[in-house]
């Protein structure tokens, strides 16, 4: 899961399970110290590297399938 805020200065873009992602460009920049989530900050101006948002954005979402698919499956049991 990824969420996404607005404040004054940055858009903060939280990934969940962002520890678990390799981030082979440096996009994250900030919860670096957490065992779970990354996040990625963007401040008024700043570019993200596109090819390297789409990176990091299709594993997150892969992980995060697996995980419901793995929730669902243990529901059902």
């Amino acid at each position: 899961m990824t969420n996404c805020e607005a404040y004054k200065n940055v858009v903060k873009l939280t990934f969940a399970k962002g520890a678990s992602l390799e981030d082979l460009m440096g996009l994250f920049n900030a919860s670096l110290d957490g065992n779970d989530h990354r996040a990625i900050d963007i401040h008024d101006g700043e570019e993200i590297d596109e090819s390297a948002f789409k990176a990091l954005i299709n594993p997150a979402s892969a992980l995060n399938s697996s995980s419901k698919l793995k929730l669902t499956k243990k529901a059902k049991s």
